[in-house]
């Protein structure tokens, strides 16, 4: 429907308006590109009311703009910037002329993403082009003002008049399909291990698409956050953020949402599930641990071929299997042990070597929690001295690396070998991992 400009306004063109529509909600930016008769500008900037405006034009409007438009205005801009094109024909000479300088205008309005909007109905061919591609990450609306009979019989949108010519008033949102490319590279992102990288990119959809689309983004973004939490070691944290993604992805899954989102959801349940058991496990000791390690050494290796990082993490899940056994079949824990549980093979050397200066307690390091268990008749300590020829090789390998204590990086031939022997002493598989999605959406 058509809107009417206040009757009070002197008029400098000639029936430039619109009847019916009252102005909408404030809006933060308007660029628009234009070639020739600026008249039908008047009609967009007294409906969208822009706190910022800014022409993109050749040289030669500039006065006519000045003239004709500014006096006609129901509400003057709080800023007005110009941006000149050299070329209004030329695509390189536009681009250049916009797509650099524009950045710099958008930093000093201080305006956050998707809050530009664009019209390119005056523009030629090659300014709309170079328009597009330099607002594309800032705006999340693009309108078009068009002599009805030019928009077709059917025209899409709603009428306006112009200087007694019916136009049609039409809004498009462009990240209502540039999200689909945005998200496969979001998604990219976090099955490469990006996980902050991925919510951020999520983060830069959501604030560009429109209505109903903005939570699944904020999911997806919350979702990617989570996992980055998790691998952190950001237990609960992770466990807090998986919560509030998994309940609004079941709801879009419900309705639809992307492709591949009602497989995911799944796989997430599961792994809220894993995340739940460990932040609630009431005890200091948490056996669910030493399985997570592993699959973050994992990630360690397969993600950022980091093997210095993938060696220490997959000892450190070593220990912790010991440190789990330890306490939950013998009640001993392996960093405040009382050398009385000990077998007794292992009593003097507990007190003379395992006293930490610090807290005052006996703390067992790694293979002499294995050589307790073996000692307690325990399958898994028999299992480790078993292993001990190969295993030596490998702990020893993870001590001379960077992140152990020596300079020798380690090799990704190393770490195979070692979680390769933690699933001979442990019996632990790979299926029993706890495993991040692939997001494929």
């Amino acid at each position: 429907m058509p809107f009417t400009s206040p009757v009070a306004l002197p008029r400098r063109f000639c029936g430039c308006y619109s009847r019916g529509v009252a102005h909408e909600t404030p809006t933060k930016a308007l660029l628009i590109a234009l070639h020739t008769d600026p008249s039908p500008c008047i009609a967009t900037i007294n409906r969208l009311d822009p706190e910022h405006l800014c022409f993109f034009i050749p040289e030669a409007l500039r006065p006519k703009i000045e003239a004709d438009i500014q006096p006609n205005l129901a509400k003057l801009p709080k800023k007005w910037d110009w941006l000149i094109t050299p070329d209004p024909h030329g695509f390189g000479a536009s681009y250049k002329a916009i797509n650099q300088p524009l950045n710099e205008l958008l930093k000093v309005w201080g305006l956050a993403p998707g809050e530009l909007i664009v019209d390119i109905s005056g523009a030629t061919a090659a300014m709309a082009a170079a328009t597009s591609l330099a607002t594309i990450a800032h705006s999340s609306q693009f309108l078009s003002l068009k002599p009805a009979l030019v928009a077709g019989e059917a025209p899409v949108g709603e009428l306006v008049i112009i200087n007694g010519m019916a136009h049609t008033w039409q809004q498009d949102n462009p990240w209502a399909e540039a999200a689909i490319t945005a998200r496969r590279h979001a998604c990219d992102l976090f099955n490469r291990g990006a996980y902050e990288g991925a919510a951020d990119a999520f983060r830069h959809i959501e604030a560009r698409v429109s209505g109903g689309q903005k939570p699944l983004y904020h999911a997806f973004a919350t979702l990617a956050a989570g996992y980055g939490a998790w691998d952190s070691f950001q237990y609960k944290v992770a466990w807090e953020s998986l919560k509030a993604a998994v309940k609004a992805l079941d709801m879009a899954s419900v309705f639809g949402g992307p492709p591949g989102l009602s497989g995911l959801v799944p796989q997430l349940k599961g792994n809220l599930g894993f995340l739940e058991k460990l932040v609630m496990d009431p005890n200091e000791i948490k056996a669910g641990l030493a399985g997570d390690l592993l699959a973050n050494a994992k990630r360690r290796a397969e993600h950022h071929h980091a093997f210095d990082a993938a060696l220490i993490t997959a000892v450190r899940a070593l220990e912790a299997f010991a440190q789990a056994r330890l306490f939950k079949e013998h009640k001993i824990k392996a960093n405040d042990v009382q050398p009385e549980q000990l077998p007794a093979a292992l009593q003097e050397y507990c007190r003379s070597c395992c006293l930490d200066d610090v807290d005052g307690k006996y703390k067992l390091p790694l293979v002499a929690q294995f050589r307790t268990l073996a000692g307690l008749g325990d399958p898994t300590g028999q299992s480790y001295l078993a292993q001990w020829p190969q295993m030596k090789t490998l702990l020893d390998a993870a001590h001379r690396s960077p992140l152990g204590h020596g300079f020798e990086t380690a090799t990704a031939e190393r770490y195979r070998q070692l979680v390769a022997l933690i699933a001979k002493v442990t019996g632990v598989t790979e299926s029993s991992l706890p495993k991040f999605p692939i997001l494929a959406i």
